[in-house]
């Protein structure tokens, strides 16, 4: 049987009772299963003698004799401290409530510790010890026992715990179930892959995870266990592809799709294109990237598929069963700038040369009201009809727009939330496209998944919802590769990491506050030069009484309110400030960044609401105040705003002078890289994967033993094995 099903209450372990039940019940421990699968967190290693003179290296486990009892404090607080040797070094047990120890262990007695020392007061000492007299004195001599077997020496595992729970009661208990149900626990792990990643038995791996006899053990059953844990994962993951694509994503995910595919010439691009795709690659002054060309070719093909199977089924009698219609679930990756919004619109208009629509949702009206004007200076020379749909529209006008995207008179809605509220209606949606991906939650993304199910084309002869839109997610903030095989392992992955020719990469720089005054100084000469900057904070206002000059804003943390008033009134005075943060209305927002893109505006003062949207090429210095204060992935889409044209950009980073170590890491990364992808890697390294992908509050997938990043390799192995194993299922089935 699966371990899982040993559903058999804890309860009926003998030694427990209701009282220990429910201790174990904190733990959410219910069943055998439950404590079976409830794995050390560590090990006790006690198979060695550690002397006292290497307490700073590890626990001690030695053999000593006590040389003095002293006591200090007065009444209730008197407290025992055994002065011991074991001939390395002396120490001092402080024996807090435990002054029986006095007779137990008299002057000259030997005796076996165990515990954690360390040095305060210029001494040696343990307050977390365990002690066991082992010869009265005058029996033996310290000398004469240095021979001996320490008691209770051996591997001990170390488990999560709640008050009033003992880790001897737990190994107890572990021990126990491990006796009863061991011998019938089956393997999980299919016998092929078992034998070929050269792995444990189940009960073998659940037997020396709880009851090692040495370290190599714990190592050869966390392998084991972790690969199975990653494994039935994949499985899952791979299940789940398949039921909603058709087909199943490519386990293999690289960083860099061109270097695992065959090479795409221009001239087969080209050829490749749909009508209108050919027409907007003609009205561009540049060439696409090759991996932009890749990705534009890939998609394409998913979308083709998708059309194909589509009209197949269209085309069959109501009472003829449904076939799989294969939909595109795709995430495109890319650094910030790498064009990945130029090769939406290619898809975009692949679908409609087939007669669907499209819509592009964004996180914020700023991003959302950018794509749709990019959109429109795109496509509509191209008679394709672009809308975009907020919802702040005026009646009249939000009715004539809802009409025309349910005629199928608007070919391409850009919106925010407003894309899939209840009033609109799509004649024939069969692209969603969602921009920022991971600032969407799962039921957002089913929400305008949804809408495309419910369109007027999706039902036929009283079907219902015969269609689900192809689903395009795009992220600036790379994906580490480990996240991207669980997270979004029932995806296909595509990246772009080739830049557009003609930019010069970002020069950081690190200035501890204090010194902001040659950064306010490097600024001063680009703005001389006739260009723009950027100066970034991390709170609207501060709550307090407004900083009047440079000095007084070092005191406290700076907001955009009070240095705007400083930088506009005694750094810049001759110089156009402006100030954005999410608390400005909206018109005045959008009036602000428009007099900036025409460069009325020199400098922008804001929060991390330009973070995503604002495209001026002509900014070339980015200053963000307490750096440290922001994530890494913030920081590197912040730093993106400039170097978005072939002038030399900068970016200065001011951090705290008070500075955590984290923060320290984050600041040498930024400066040391401007690659996206190896910043994500290390984001994800620094903040767990919880963090990274902002789930960390929504109920992330946590696993007992695997870490995604620690584990890499073995997640690797886990996720091409199942996806093998799943291949040749559907083609013994004949799905595939």
């Amino acid at each position: 049987m699966k371990i899982a099903e040993i559903q058999v209450p804890v309860s009926t372990l003998s030694g427990v009772g209701p009282n220990t039940a429910a201790l174990f019940a904190r733990l959410n421990i219910f069943t055998v299963a439950d404590l079976l699968s409830t794995y050390p967190r560590e090990y006790d290693d006690r198979t060695k003698r550690a002397p006292i003179c290497e307490f700073a290296k590890s626990k001690i486990h030695t053999i000593v004799e006590i040389k003095a009892h002293e006591w200090f404090g007065y009444g209730r607080m008197k407290t025992l401290k055994l002065v011991v040797s074991d001939g390395t070094a002396e120490a001092e047990l402080v024996a807090f409530n435990r002054g029986f120890l006095e007779k137990s262990l008299p002057v000259g007695s030997i005796a076996a510790v165990t515990g954690k020392f360390e040095l305060k007061y210029g001494k040696i000492q343990s307050t977390s010890f365990e002690v066991q007299r082992l010869f009265l004195p005058n029996e033996k001599t310290l000398e004469e026992s240095e021979s001996l077997i320490i008691p209770d020496s051996g591997l001990f595992s170390v488990y999560p715990l709640t008050e009033g729970l003992s880790q001897k009661t737990f190994r107890k208990l572990i021990k126990q179930a491990l006796k009863q149900y061991s011998l019938g626990i089956d393997d999980e792990i299919p016998e092929e892959f078992r034998q070929k990643r050269n792995l444990l038995h189940k009960k073998d791996a659940i037997i020396k995870i709880h009851l090692p006899s040495q370290i190599s053990d714990t190592e050869e059953a966390r392998r084991t266990l972790i690969y199975e844990e990653l494994f039935s994962f994949q499985l899952s993951m791979a299940k789940r592809a398949f039921e909603h694509r058709g087909n199943l994503p490519d386990e293999h995910f690289s960083e860099s799709e061109t270097e695992t595919q065959p090479p795409l010439s221009k001239e087969d691009f080209e050829k490749s294109l749909s009508p209108l795709q050919k027409k907007l690659l003609g009205t561009l002054p540049f060439s696409l990237t090759e991996d932009q060309m890749r990705v534009v070719f890939d998609m394409d093909n998913d979308i083709d598929a998708g059309f194909s199977s589509r009209n197949t089924e269209l085309l069959k009698p109501k009472n003829e069963k449904s076939a799989r219609i294969v939909t595109m679930q795709r995430l495109l990756q890319g650094d910030v700038g790498s064009g990945k919004t130029l090769v939406a619109f290619f898809v975009c208009l692949r679908v409609v040369d087939w007669g669907g629509q499209c819509v592009l949702m964004a996180p914020t009206e700023l991003l959302a009201r950018q794509h749709a004007e990019n959109a429109a200076n795109l496509l509509e020379s191209l008679d394709v009809s672009v809308a975009f749909l907020t919802g702040n529209l005026k009646a009249k006008e939000r009715g004539n727009l809802l009409k025309a995207i349910e005629n199928g008179t608007v070919k391409l809605v850009v919106g925010t939330h407003a894309v899939f509220s209840k009033s609109v209606v799509y004649k024939d949606l069969q692209l969603a496209i969602i921009d920022e991906q991971h600032k969407f939650g799962v039921a957002q993304r089913n929400s305008i998944l949804d809408k495309g199910r419910q369109s007027i084309a999706a039902q036929k002869d009283g079907r219902q919802n015969l269609f689900t839109p192809h689903l395009l997610m795009m992220s600036a903030t790379p994906i580490p590769q480990s996240l991207a095989l669980t997270s979004f392992g029932d995806l296909d992955i595509s990246t772009i990491r080739t830049m557009p020719g003609g930019r010069k990469p970002i020069q950081t720089y690190l200035t501890k506050m204090g010194n902001e005054m040659n950064v306010y100084n490097a600024v001063r000469k680009e703005l001389d030069a006739g260009h723009q900057a950027y100066f970034v904070y991390p709170r609207i206002e501060s709550g307090e009484e407004r900083a009047e000059s440079v000095e007084d804003a070092r005191q406290t943390l700076k907001s955009a309110e009070n240095m705007f008033q400083v930088l506009s009134e005694q750094i810049y005075p001759d110089v156009k400030c402006a100030l954005v943060h999410s608390s400005v209305d909206e018109e005045e927002q959008n009036k602000i960044l428009n007099d900036f893109k025409d460069g009325k505006i020199k400098i922008l003062v804001a929060t991390t609401v330009v973070e995503v949207g604002v495209d001026v090429a002509n900014a070339t210095c980015m200053v963000i105040e307490h750096a440290d204060r922001f994530g890494l992935a913030a920081l590197h889409q912040l730093r993106g705003r400039v170097g978005r044209s072939s002038l030399q950009s900068y970016c200065y980073l001011i951090y705290s002078q008070h500075i955590t170590e984290i923060g320290v890491q984050r600041m040498k990364v930024l400066r040391q890289s401007t690659d996206g992808f190896k910043i994500a890697e290390e984001d994800l390294r620094l903040r767990g994967p919880g963090e990274f992908s902002g789930t960390a509050q929504s109920g992330y997938l946590t696993f007992a033993l695997a870490d995604i990043t620690r584990d890499r390799e073995v997640l690797l192995q886990a996720r091409t094995d199942a996806f093998n194993l799943l291949r040749q299922r559907m083609t013994q089935d004949g799905l595939l």
